[in-house]
């Protein structure tokens, strides 16, 4: 299933000048992606302090880009400047878990949102991430499979918050969103795990 992940290499393209220019300045990869994850936890506050107002709701789409930005940036640091590491590799998976439970469980405080919906989210979020690394854990790759991957999630998520925050009421249509989300997180669940067991089979993905 097609997936915003497949943009990723375009994204990286993009930002290879400036990671060039993070490693010659001694940045590492696991400071990056400590401070994606302090950013995250941030933003994700200022929407649990105030559920009510629009300006943190409007900061969201901003802090998604950059976060993506920056989960782009702390793996190209690993691979192509040599800071690959076993730490690396947790504070990674973890960091991806923890962001996004911090941006998004929040939203469950928001007035006209039903917030079970926003539970469940969050929960099938790292549910399609652990699900990814099973596939590891039984011989095949790491699966990023959609159609709703950490990529997907943040720009429906982001859209959400922008239309909020530009004054759109919380209501029928952000539940009937929530979902189709929800929905599409456990298709991607099922999607990731079939491709991990089609690729131990050796079948064409």
């Amino acid at each position: 299933m097609p997936s915003v992940y497949d943009l990723k290499p375009a994204f990286q393209r993009l930002l290879r000048p400036l990671c060039g220019s993070l490693a010659r300045a001694g940045v590492t990869a696991n400071q990056v992606t400590v401070g994606a994850a302090l950013l995250s936890l941030a933003a994700g506050g200022l929407v649990a302090w105030r559920p009510a107002a629009r300006w943190p709701l409007l900061l969201i789409p901003g802090v998604l880009l950059v976060r993506m930005a920056l989960n782009a940036i702390d793996g190209m640091l690993a691979r192509e400047h040599g800071q690959k590491s076993a730490l690396g590799g947790i504070l990674n998976e973890l960091g991806d878990v923890v962001s996004d439970a911090a941006l998004y469980l929040p939203l469950a405080l928001v007035p006209g949102i039903f917030p079970w919906l926003v539970v469940i989210l969050v929960l099938l979020a790292g549910l399609t991430e652990m699900t990814g690394l099973a596939a590891v854990q039984i011989g095949a790759s790491r699966r990023y499979d959609g159609p709703m991957g950490k990529s997907d999630r943040a720009v429906a998520l982001g859209a959400l918050c922008l239309a909020l925050g530009l004054g759109a009421p919380a209501g029928s249509w952000t539940n009937v969103l929530l979902t189709l989300l929800d929905v599409a997180l456990v298709l991607t669940v099922i999607n990731r795990s079939r491709q991990a067991l089609r690729e131990l089979d050796g079948r064409p993905i």
